[in-house]
């Protein structure tokens, strides 16, 4: 075995005896409320198919349709001849959902964070991001160059004193904001409309990660901004088609100005081959059913099963009333022990997964419960008792 090989095993070594090793497992059926996996069906509590649109008719018949009239691949990036018209029709139809002037689509959520930030800061530019934001926003404010200032999880007081330094030290410079409305782990939300008060008190800009809130939260899922009266606020709205749109890929969306600077700016816009016709106009269908009667009637049976869930004492973040993200963590601290209880979960039948260090913070792993609007009241009953068994082993 040469250097390379033996310098790998041995890092590899190292997270398997940390209880971190990571390994992919092969689902041998479609995306839906059950999974089949190692020759078993499971109960599936670990999908961001918030409205079970993956598989919804309408849209395999869009992607089917797109397919037949403009091929599988785009042949170019968008900018060179692969802007093509089921491009253009996913993003008036994201524009039009978002009640924004303009959007635009990218490969990826990552691709999405990665070049909207990177285009909007210099290297003389602050950036101030909540500590729990998801990697691809970390990522992003690391390569973007600017001062990077990180603020307590949803500590208003904390980014308060974070904008004071920025304006005292750096008071020619751009800031931005970036958070989350729904955190991916933790499943809470932001203090949306105190951090826009924020962030015109101090006139910095503010982009917010919308991925686990749309479809789920707002007036026909359109996000907490909107539930929260404070869109039209936001200058920066990011979200993914990958969760309750059902099909892949990422979005930013705002004014005209901001979506013109983004596609000569962002860099994986830019240099990246234009996302697949299929999935461009499978997006484009998940965006009209999220919209429409039926992605109402989604929504309601969506909520229903967080309120019935909200009765199993490990599950947190479900109480009260009002629309609850579909985001339930189950917190159990120690790497090893949540591999143990993911494995005994799945020996009952239900398919959760065990998020560890560094997807959350040492010590903090946890199982990570997604309901979804197919769920039925029988499968949180189900996922309920073993929840249950599982808070009352030792």
């Amino acid at each position: 075995m040469n250097g390379f090989e033996h310098d790998l095993g041995e890092r590899l070594r190292v997270l398997r005896d940390n209880g971190l090793l990571r390994e992919l497992r092969r689902i041998e059926s479609a995306q839906g409320r059950t999974i089949r996996f190692n020759g078993r069906s499971l109960l599936n509590f670990s999908s961001n198919d918030y409205l079970g649109l993956a598989t919804h008719p309408a849209l395999l018949e869009a992607a089917a349709r797109a397919m037949r009239d403009f091929g599988v691949g785009s042949g170019a990036s968008r900018l060179v001849c692969g802007s093509l018209n089921p491009h253009h029709d996913l993003e008036e139809a994201i524009a039009a959902f978002k009640g924004a002037q303009a959007a635009l689509t990218f490969s990826s959520g990552y691709s999405t964070a990665v070049g909207t930030i990177c285009a909007l800061l210099e290297k003389d530019d602050v950036i101030i991001i909540d500590k729990l934001v998801h990697a691809c926003c970390v990522d992003a404010a690391r390569q973007s160059g600017a001062r990077l200032r990180v603020f307590g999880h949803n500590d208003l007081s904390d980014l308060e004193d974070t904008l004071q330094w920025a304006l005292d030290h750096h008071a020619s410079s751009r800031i931005l904001i970036v958070t989350e409305s729904v955190f991916s782990m933790d499943g809470d939300t932001a203090p949306l409309r105190e951090i826009v008060e924020l962030k015109d008190r101090f006139g910095a800009w503010l982009m917010l990660d919308e991925a686990h809130a749309t479809g789920v939260l707002g007036h026909n899922g359109r996000g907490l901004a909107d539930e929260l009266g404070v869109a039209g606020r936001v200058e920066v709205q990011m979200g993914t088609l990958g969760k309750a749109f059902g099909s892949a890929g990422g979005y930013v969306c705002g004014s005209r100005t901001l979506v013109d600077f983004l596609l000569n700016k962002a860099r994986s816009f830019i240099f990246s081959t234009a996302p697949t016709i299929p999935q461009v106009a499978a997006a484009a269908a998940g965006v009209g059913v999220c919209a429409s009667g039926e992605g109402g009637l989604l929504r309601t049976s969506l909520q229903a099963r967080i309120r019935e869930l909200a009765t199993s004492a490990t599950a947190t973040g479900v109480q009260g009333e009002a629309p609850k993200p579909a985001i339930l963590p189950v917190i159990i601290g120690d790497e090893a022990r949540t591999m143990e209880a993911a494995s005994a979960l799945r020996d009952q039948g239900l398919f959760i997964p065990a998020i560890r260090f560094p997807t959350v913070a040492r010590g903090r792993a946890r199982l990570r419960v997604t309901l979804t609007a197919n769920h039925t009241a029988d499968d949180v009953t189900a996922l309920n008792s073993a929840l249950a068994d599982l808070s009352a082993t030792p």
